[in-house]
């Protein structure tokens, strides 16, 4: 959409359709349609409060499973006179229960509850749908660093700390450190629990014990949220929920995107460095006025949405949880913005996945610089020159390595100049290189899935 005012709506529209269906205003009053017919069948059908005709429930049904965004925009006309989301969703089904020849039990609908009731419960139904997919991207994206891990696990490839020159590693081992990384945040979102809850204005029950003190009404919230929505229920609340499981579970996405960045920094400056090289795309532009270019943008994409869902995610996070004295409105409008922030992920995730899917690795470059750097063998050399019971090794490397290049005749020479290291150990040390010195990085890869297959994941 040209005029949309997000790029969310807008450029990235195609990206986020999964998230619009679950969060946009129409599944906002799906979600709460949902609610209040749920409640009015377990009145009906659990708490038996009211008498209903045999097919009542099966007609309340169509209310929700006919609704479509017709029905919602009537919703909002009804809204406008109301002046109260909540309530027009009421009024709106006590007009399809007179269509339905139900007028007789429609005041039982949204019975002793208060707005957020069913707000919090649509919400949570949301975000329930929401972390399933968040969920299955973070696990499409590890799958692909896993596929990355195995192909490369034996690739040696010079590390840089501080962007300087470092100790080697290979590809796969530096793969298998993100996909680690995202598999943690995966798995807590799998394991996660939304929470929901039912208890009136002010979290007390207090007209649903006035009017029918015989019921219940905790253990009536309880088997409402958990059997009929297969959701966790909380007790402990003011009129609204304290969002304990949202924070949770956005903080898990908080951290899967702070590695997805990681990433997508390491990418790009692994494509700069030559490590990797990208697939061209024939018709694409990489600069206005830089033919030659082929620029990693999707890592840059996947950066930049990435920050901002978690800054989002972030004030969701902690702004959800507040809430003066009982009740304040300040939540509801910042609740507006929970599909924004699954949706700028979503992209994020996307788009790494797109830059990934796009490079071949470069292995030419990645041995060049592994033979340019023969330096790197100052580690291992003094570690040796320490056990063996050098004078000095740590001071005598220093001297012969920092600040400059050399190569492997200087290398040989410093070692046969050694005097307590064996002769048999010297040829050990003059035969490493920084191709082979690599410790046990293969293995770290070959663990990784070793203890995958072996757990629930």
């Amino acid at each position: 959409m040209i005029n949309a005012l997000t790029a969310l709506d807008g450029r990235y529209a195609r990206l986020t359709t999964e998230i619009a269906d679950i969060f946009s205003e129409y599944g906002l009053i799906k979600h709460r349609v949902f609610v209040e017919i749920e409640w009015l069948k377990f009145i009906l059908n659990d708490l038996k409060l009211a008498a209903a005709e045999p097919d009542a429930i099966k007609r309340l049904d169509t209310i929700f499973t006919s609704m479509d965004t017709d029905d919602a925009r009537h919703v909002k006309t009804i809204e406008q006179k109301t002046n109260h989301d909540v309530k027009a969703v009421e009024y709106f089904i006590k007009e399809k229960m007179d269509d339905l020849g139900m007028s007789g039990i429609k005041e039982w609908v949204h019975f002793a509850c208060t707005s957020d009731d069913i707000n919090n419960i649509a919400y949570a139904l949301m975000l329930n749908k929401g972390k399933t997919v968040a969920e299955t991207l973070l696990r499409q994206l590890i799958e692909d660093l896993e596929q990355k891990a195995r192909a490369y696990k034996s690739i040696p490839m010079m590390s840089r700390t501080h962007g300087q020159p470092a100790t080697p590693t290979t590809v796969g081992k530096e793969f298998v450190n993100f996909a680690w990384r995202l598999l943690q945040e995966a798995d807590i979102l799998f394991k996660s629990r939304v929470q929901a809850k039912i208890n009136g204005a002010t979290g007390n029950f207090n007209a649903h014990h006035f009017v029918y003190p015989q019921i219940d009404w905790i253990d009536a919230s309880r088997r409402f949220i958990t059997d009929h929505l297969k959701l966790s229920p909380i007790l402990y609340t003011t009129q609204v929920n304290p969002n304990h499981s949202m924070a949770f579970i956005l903080h898990a996405m908080i951290r899967a995107a702070a590695v997805t960045i990681d990433l997508d920094r390491d990418m790009w400056g692994y494509i700069s460095l030559g490590y990797f090289k990208q697939r061209v795309k024939k018709g694409e532009t990489g600069s206005s006025t830089m033919p030659h270019k082929v620029n990693p943008i999707d890592f840059e994409n996947s950066e930049g949405n990435m920050g901002i869902s978690i800054s989002m995610m972030e004030h969701l996070s902690v702004k959800l949880q507040k809430s003066r004295f009982q009740r304040d409105l300040s939540d509801s409008t910042v609740l507006r913005s929970l599909g924004s922030a699954f949706g700028y992920f979503s992209i994020g995730i996307k788009n790494a996945l797109k830059g990934l899917s796009k490079i071949d690795l470069n292995a030419p470059v990645l041995e060049k610089d592994l033979e340019e750097n023969q330096e790197l063998l100052a580690e291992p050399f003094q570690t040796a020159m320490r056990v063996f019971g050098e004078d000095n090794p740590y001071e005598r490397l220093k001297e012969l390595t920092r600040g400059q290049k050399i190569g492997k005749k200087e290398l040989a020479l410093f070692v046969e100049r050694l005097d307590k290291v064996p002769a048999e150990f010297k040829n050990k040390m003059k035969q490493l290189t920084p191709r082979n010195y690599v410790g046990l990085a293969q293995n770290l890869v070959d663990t990784y899935f070793n203890e995958k297959d072996g757990s629930d994941h």
